[in-house]
């Protein structure tokens, strides 16, 4: 040991903890926000983005110029799914940002029904 800093040191735990960045705050029922739920900005987010946590305001950032689903922010912002939850939920209570619920999955079609449909078409357009 010379009691210089060694070089190849890294940083194994986050410099902020996840609950400063919610300020202790938990999800709210209304707010469910579903990994393909997405998000934009609202028009006069970006005059308030000045107030905003860093976290917040990367956020807004990545929203600003069209939609992105909430797994898609946590990627990029690299904090957990449910940390960005927290936050897309305070940034929709103050107005900052637009959320939009994920498209419906298709139900299933009867594939007796489908498979009609195509002789149909083979028939009349001959195939």
């Amino acid at each position: 040991m010379t009691g210089e800093p060694d070089e190849e040191l890294e940083l194994t735990s986050a410099l902020v903890p996840l609950f400063v960045i919610t300020n202790g705050r938990s999800l709210p029922p209304e707010h469910a926000y579903e990994r393909t739920a997405l998000v934009s900005a609202s028009e006069d987010a970006v005059a308030s983005a000045r107030t905003l946590s860093p976290e917040a305001r990367q956020v807004l950032d990545l929203v600003k110029d069209g939609f992105l689903s909430v797994a898609e922010v946590a990627a990029h912002t690299r904090l957990p799914l449910g940390i960005v939850r927290i936050l897309l939920a305070q940034m929709e209570d103050n107005g900052l940002i637009v959320a939009r619920k994920p498209v419906p999955r298709a139900e299933r079609v009867d594939r007796e029904v489908l498979s009609a449909v195509l002789d149909g078409l083979k028939a009349r357009f001959g195939a």
